[in-house]
This record gives structure tokens, C-alpha cells and sequence, in this order.
């Protein structure tokens, strides 16, 4: 399967692993990134033995994303974005999204303990 079909046809398992690794780590640790036109709040785990990277981009307007960026055999960078449908937000703890949004808000990173995401 290609990296591709993998974040069209299976993000949800994404997003579910993304989750559960990014809560599970202490500390858990979202940043705060932007571009001239853009900004987000982010939540990333990297997969270094396979040179992956996966995340979650909280933009303005309540607008998610999922980074799948990977290096190829010849060593070229490679990124997949995806908008989140609805569904899939759902699968973010509403506990990590209200941080998400005041990092955005705030426009300066964050690190929390682990278990702070543990409570309801």
C-alpha cells in the first residue's frame, strides 16, 4: 500500500495512533508553527527508524489537518495533507483540542504533563 492510499484510506488509524502515542508521553508537548500566510498548532510523533512523520495541524477557524510527511528511498522529502472530516476530530480528546486551540490562540507552544490529558 502506498503512502498515499494509506492517509486517504486508513487516516482514522492514523489519527488513533497519533493520539494515543502523544498522550501517553510525558511530557506531552504541542507546538505552535506558521507561514506567512498561515499558522497552526501542532501535535507530532516521529517514526525515525522509517523516516515518517505524523501530525496534527489545528489552523484558524477550526480547521484540522493530517501531516504524513516520509523520505524515499533516494532521501527526498515527501508530504500528504489531508483536511480531517468531522468524524475524525471527534477522535481527538476534547481536552487536547482545547489546548490545540490555545496554543493557536496564544501563538506560543505548550508542554503539559501526561496525565493532565488523563482527566476528565
Amino acid at each position: 500500500m502506498s503512502y498515499e492510499d494509506l492517509v486517504k484510506n486508513h487516516s482514522a488509524s492514523l489519527i488513533e495512533k497519533l493520539v494515543t502515542t502523544v498522550v501517553n508521553t510525558d511530557p506531552v508537548e504541542i507546538h505552535y508553527d506558521y507561514t506567512d500566510d498561515d499558522q497552526w498548532a501542532i501535535i507530532s510523533m516521529h517514526i525515525y527508524e522509517e523516516d515518517k512523520e505524523i501530525s496534527i495541524r489545528l489552523h484558524p477557524n477550526d480547521f484540522y489537518d493530517l501531516y504524513f510527511g516520509y523520505y524515499d528511498d533516494e532521501d527526498e522529502f515527501f508530504d500528504i495533507i489531508q483536511p480531517l472530516t468531522e468524524e475524525e476530530k471527534q477522535i481527538l480528546p476534547e481536552a487536547l483540542r482545547k489546548l490545540m486551540q490555545s496554543v493557536l490562540a496564544k501563538e506560543e507552544g505548550m508542554r503539559i504533563p501526561g496525565n493532565f490529558l488523563a482527566r476528565k
